[in-house]
């Protein structure tokens, strides 16, 4: 993949789990890379996107009507727990039971 730097550039932001920061600061210091944005520029470079698979399952996108208050609570505690809204939902949803109600 023949990447070009753009002098115009902006940023790209997107979230990696702990061990990939930690990843990338070694790789900085080991090949002497000044910044963050080199190493990804170098992982570019270096990924074969032609064998590349997702292992992640497939997802859709939903809408949902969701009362003010509801909504607002999802937003403090999204923000109190440091995640998205999405994963809150994605967390409540895998936590309903799959059993009957008992009446």
């Amino acid at each position: 993949m023949a990447l070009k730097s753009s002098p115009a550039s902006a940023p790209l932001t997107f979230d990696l789990p702990l061990e990939l920061l930690t990843k990338i600061g070694s790789r900085r210091k080991q090949a002497g890379l000044g910044s963050t944005s080199e190493v990804v520029r170098q992982a570019l470079r270096e990924f074969d996107f032609g064998s590349y698979e997702s292992a992640e399952p497939e997802r859709r996108q939903i809408s949902v009507r969701l009362p003010p208050d509801v909504r607002r609570f999802l937003l403090k505690t999204a923000k109190k727990k440091k995640v998205s809204v999405g994963e809150l939902l994605r967390a409540a949803i895998a936590g309903l039971s799959t059993g009957r109600r008992k009446k």
